[in-house]
């Protein structure tokens, strides 16, 4: 635990990436293979259930540190992080563990089913003798939050230079519904078996964003355009007479799409089909915001199924008759796609399996023409991808590229302000705004919306805060509201209509575009405005 705690504190006080590819290497080369199987683990988010609620932490933390619970709740809300706020306000100690990761790991998964008082009596044991850094990386193990600025990709390449073996080889590897308390370094990185990849997908392949002129990309004869697709991700694994169904969280969701069951025995075997779970309900492709309907739902009830049904958006061939083709060119795959998708349509696989059309164009004008008509596609814009380009792994420039519309944007006032998190934590950064609606007798009112809390630069956040604090009106823990006198406008992916939300209305990804200060509450826009944007 003590390395694992230093790796952790040296990971999270730099920013550069050698620094850290440096550190989780030599971790790599030195811990033990218990440690590094959960050290892969945790930065693979595949954290053991959180044994104890953050509620009863706070409380523990606030009894234990002998202050009041407001003035922790108060300390936890301008920090931002409840492991280091809890690292912080309970006394120091100049003692050290002995006791491994895996040690530490092991205690808290049999700690999830102890009573309150022993999980209370184990927590203050910790807390008290554990040293600040330790503490504090105990606790966020205990949280089940874990992250710390190293992605999955930036660990595999560690791995790669402490153990030899190829980076590509390595993010197959780590696919899959692995356990880390029961494989072994030996089994999971370095042994071969075959039967472990029966169920195995491959590393997604991801695109960039357009950034500057699409004209730039070259020559319009290399270049394949289809419509992205706002669903989810997912890789559809057909081997052995069974089916797997993978989500690029590398989350294995097989039983919330019970649909693709029919493909069984239809869909050869030795088959792994890249694309779009969409929902399709009425017989045409639904919002996002009926797909979140199914999303976290530890069962699908018939009615559910019935009311949302899905289909899969297949767009790449991964692997055709057993064998990994990721290296022919696009186009190759393609073509066994189309072979695919006609056995399929002769075993009236329709609708549930969809392919998704590929398109020629003589002219980037005419990608640009098409790229207009996404949202009555239900699309975000439109990919493209060369003709010639391998299945890489990651995100890679070059080959594959997304080029999304343009947001919807709509001007809206601030109503409440929170704290926001990490190097904001002291900042009232986290805004929900509210647009005009015009009540039964007559009279305006304002109706919040969406929240956001991105898109303004330093300094205006540090003027806005010190305005919200001139201008509370009333606090509710660590949300405030303010009077209604700032207009900004908002950006938002999508939106859709909603019985969620007080507006009626849901907007996907939502952020601040730009501050409106030449604009007073009255011109800001109306409910009304906001739903003539739904495309039927």
């Amino acid at each position: 635990m003590k390395d694992f705690a230093l790796l952790i504190k040296t990971l999270d006080s730099t920013n550069k990436t050698t620094l850290k590819v440096k550190a989780l290497t030599e971790y790599f080369e030195n811990a033990s293979d218990e440690d590094k199987v959960w050290t892969i683990a945790i930065l693979s988010h595949r954290r053991p259930p959180r044994p104890v609620n953050t509620t009863l932490l706070r409380e523990w933390a606030s009894e234990l540190s002998n202050i009041p619970l407001w003035l922790f709740e108060e300390s936890y809300h301008i920090v931002g992080d409840l492991a280091e706020t809890i690292a912080l306000v309970i006394p120091s100690s100049t003692a050290s563990t002995e006791k491994s990761l895996t040690q530490f790991l092991k205690e808290m998964i049999a700690l999830k089913k102890q009573e309150e008082a022993d999980k209370k009596a184990y927590l203050y044991e910790n807390w008290k003798t554990l040293s600040y850094y330790e503490r504090f990386v105990f606790t966020k193990l205990i949280t089940g939050g874990f992250r710390i600025g190293v992605s999955q990709k930036l660990m595999t390449r560690a791995l790669a230079k402490a153990t030899e073996i190829d980076e590509d080889i390595l993010a197959y590897k780590l696919m899959g519904n692995w356990n880390p308390d029961t494989v072994t370094f030996q089994e999971l990185i370095l042994e071969e078996n075959e039967n472990d990849y029966l169920s195995k997908p491959y590393p997604f392949y991801l695109a960039y964003a357009v950034e500057n002129e699409v004209e730039d990309l070259g020559e319009i004869r290399h270049w394949s355009t289809e419509h992205k697709w706002d669903g989810i991700r997912a890789q559809v694994i057909l081997r052995n007479d069974e089916i797997f169904v993978w989500s690029r969280g590398e989350e294995l969701v097989t039983d919330k799409y019970p649909e693709f069951q029919s493909f069984i025995r239809k869909i050869p075997n030795g088959s792994v089909i890249d694309g779009e779970i969409l929902p399709f309900p009425e017989d045409g492709i639904g919002t996002f915001n009926d797909l979140q309907t199914r999303i976290g739902r530890k069962t699908v009830s018939k009615a559910l199924l019935k009311k949302v049904p899905v289909i899969l958006m297949a767009y790449d061939l991964l692997e055709w008759d057993g064998v990994d083709i990721r290296k022919l060119p696009f186009q190759d795959r393609r073509n066994k796609l189309h072979s695919l998708f006609e056995l399929a349509s002769k075993s009236d696989l329709y609708p549930t399996l969809q392919l998704s059309q590929t398109m020629y164009f003589d002219s980037w004008e005419e990608v640009s023409s098409e790229r207009t008509r996404a949202r009555e596609m239900h699309s975000e814009g439109l990919m493209l991808k060369r003709k010639d380009s391998p299945y890489l792994v990651g995100r890679k420039k070059g080959d594959w590229w997304k080029w999304k519309l343009d947001p919807l944007t709509i001007d809206a006032v601030l109503t409440y302000a929170m704290r926001g998190h990490g190097r904001r934590s002291n900042l009232f950064t986290d805004y929900t705004f509210a647009l005009w609606n015009e009540t039964e007798s007559g009279e305006k009112e304002l109706v919040t919306f969406a929240k956001a809390y991105s898109g303004l630069t330093d300094a205006e956040f540090r003027k806005v805060d010190a305005w919200i604090k001139k201008n509370t009106l009333e606090r509710f823990g660590p949300v405030r509201s303010v009077t209604p006198h700032h207009v900004f406008e908002i950006a938002f992916e999508g939106i859709a209509l909603s019985k969620r939300h007080k507006s009626g209305i849901a907007t996907r990804f939502p952020r601040i575009l730009r501050w409106r200060q030449d604009k007073n509450i009255h011109e800001a826009n109306t409910l009304k405005d906001l739903k003539k944007m739904i495309v039927s």
